[in-house]
């Protein structure tokens, strides 16, 4: 099995290719091992009971159990957990995205986005999706609409609109329904997954499409799965056992497979609901689908025991209304919609859409989930008249790599002066990899890495430090490899989300290359996000780039020198 590495973003001409050189599963080990060393355990997915486990999160065994040598020859080496440290001083600090400044970026505006008889208006994606085309230069959204007189029991239509910036967004025309953007119609829809699957080798299957409709014939749930050639036109190729709203899908290229994160209604009692994930994976996304359904004994997780409640309804016990991920570089990037409350009727007289919001989590087997920071990565607005005063939701496809920068595209609802709730699309940014770093402030402070193996001969890391940085890099046994000691570091002072570190008398590690080593930080004054071994100069991580990745031209980079995409970053330490 392998690894797709992403193309260079400046040729528009250049055709996706499959790179094969680094295996993700082990294959001799029965392919129960991660190309990382992690072992998964015999019984694959595991088994959790949802009577014991519906309102306990989730352990994470990899990090009381790390692999002897770690293998970071795919993408760059987040500090989101401690599976890369051995030891350190430098203290751990949750970074979160911040709004673009002109919100929202897409609005409803048309007569087949508005939804109901009461004024009400929606545009935005509900899950569906947004990806960057390196082939095409392209941004391309999926969106729900509120399907006007094209709607199905008020439910929404799907829209497609195209971005060369991924701000300014076009509603083009489509042949579906003359004089529209509508792409697909004709259900009852809920949730959708627009998937651009960069790593298909069947041209006509590149778009996957895994809508939630409610089935006609016996009014339940289930995804029905379509395939295209460039995303308009789509074929309907099977559909699933019952599944709930809200449902999605996601792929884990770690090990090739297609998972069905499907919500599950649990009832604990005559007054209590607990909305909760199952889990359903297969290396066939026809297959799966088919074979998808919402059953107790797929349970996944439900809530975490120290989710943030609702101000203003703290008796309301908070559960996991829907989970997004993707691959980013080196792990599993999580997006976790967190229902605060109220349930429906008590928000709809309260005249405010229902409290959620989204807080990030973190895999390396894709399935563990890592939430060591229950804080909003991307918030609710602070008024009730702003766009996203209520009920976020999360993107398929987000981050989108922009530059320096990580695009994160949400859904938000207000309610406005006529008591209509309109639904919107907005953007919120954050710096590259910057989801979190290892902070050292004041004095020197160091961090030693566990041992681990790579393939590339240029050690980079991704930092801002105002005092100084030094690395040092150890064998085995720990002790101080001949030419790459702190002496011999060059100091790295400054800020940048891809620098080269050197050292005075050697070019490169290419001497290093498939060895076991591990790297001590030495950091005053200053913040590390992340490092890895390339091999190239240039310093590609041959990881994965989640939605895509678009390079900046000379007038993105003037409007960044005024801050045009501007980015704060809040510490909860």
């Amino acid at each position: 099995m392998i690894i797709c590495l992403l193309l260079s973003c400046n040729d528009k001409n250049v055709k996706e290719k499959i790179k094969p050189d680094i295996p993700i599963v082990n294959e001799d080990q029965g392919g129960n091992i991660l190309y990382n060393g992690i072992v998964l355990p015999e019984l694959w997915p595991p088994k959790r009971s949802y009577s014991v486990d519906l309102e306990n999160g989730m352990e994470v065994p990899y990090l009381s159990k790390k692999p002897d040598t770690i293998n970071i020859s795919i993408g760059r080496q987040l500090f989101v957990d401690d599976f890369l440290i051995e030891k350190t001083t430098m203290s751990r600090r949750f970074h979160y995205a911040e709004y673009y400044h002109s919100n929202p970026i897409l609005e409803p505006n048309k007569e087949w986005e508005n939804m109901g008889s009461k004024g009400s208006k929606f545009a935005a994606p509900f899950s569906d999706g947004i990806w960057y085309d390196e082939v095409e230069g392209k941004f391309k959204m999926w969106y729900m609409a509120g399907g006007g007189s094209y709607s199905v029991n008020n439910a929404g239509v799907t829209c497609y609109a195209e971005s060369t910036d991924g701000i300014n967004w076009e509603k083009i025309n489509q042949s579906l329904v003359a004089n529209t953007n509508i792409v697909d119609f004709h259900t009852e829809r809920d949730a959708s997954v627009v998937w651009l699957d960069k790593q298909e080798t069947d041209y006509s299957k590149k778009y996957k499409m895994f809508l939630v409709a409610r089935n006609p014939n016996d009014n339940k749930w289930n995804y029905r799965y379509k395939t295209s050639n460039d995303g308009k036109l789509w074929r309907e190729v099977t559909s699933s056992q019952p599944i709930a709203d809200r449902s999605t899908v996601f792929k884990n290229p770690f090990r090739e497979k297609w998972i069905y994160s499907i919500r599950h209604n649990i009832r604990v009692n005559s007054e209590k609901l607990v909305r909760a994930r199952d889990y359903n994976e297969n290396q066939d996304p026809e297959l799966g689908t088919r074979k998808a359904e919402a059953l107790l004994g797929s349970f996944w997780f439900g809530p975490w025991p120290t989710e943030q409640r609702h101000p203003d309804y703290p008796q309301v016990d908070p559960a996991i209304y829907n989970q997004d991920a993707i691959a980013y570089e080196s792990i599993m990037l999580g997006l976790f919609n967190v229902w605060q409350g109220p349930e429906n009727d008590i928000a709809n007289a309260s005249g405010k859409p229902k409290r959620n919001q989204i807080m990030l989590g973190y895999s390396r087997d894709g399935y563990h989930w890592l939430r060591n920071d229950m804080n909003p990565f991307i918030a609710l607005g602070k008024s009730s008249t702003s766009w996203n005063s209520g009920n976020l939701q999360s993107v398929t496809g987000a981050p989108i790599i922009v530059g320096d920068k990580l695009y994160f595209y949400v859904s938000g609802r207000y309610i406005n002066s006529q008591g209509s709730e309109i639904t919107s699309t907005g953007l919120a940014i954050l710096r590259r990899d910057g989801f979190v770093s290892m902070d050292a402030i004041g004095e020197e402070k160091t961090l030693t890495t566990e041992s681990f193996k790579f393939n590339g001969q240029n050690f980079f890391v991704n930092a801002k430090i105002d005092g100084g940085m030094q690395i040092e890099l150890l064998d085995k046994d720990g002790k101080i490899i001949p030419g790459f000691s702190r002496k011999e570091s060059k100091t790295f002072t400054g800020d940048a989300t891809k620098n080269n570190m050197k050292w005075t008398s050697k070019t490169d590690l290419s001497e290093l290359n498939g060895k076991v080593i591990r790297a001590k930080f030495y950091v005053t004054n200053g913040s590390l996000y992340a490092f890895w071994l390339s091999p190239s100069v240039t310093g590609e991580s041959n990881g994965y780039t989640a939605g895509g990745v678009r390079a900046l031209t000379q007038k993105d980079l003037i409007l960044n020198k005024i801050g045009y995409f501007r980015t704060v970053e809040h510490s909860i330490c």
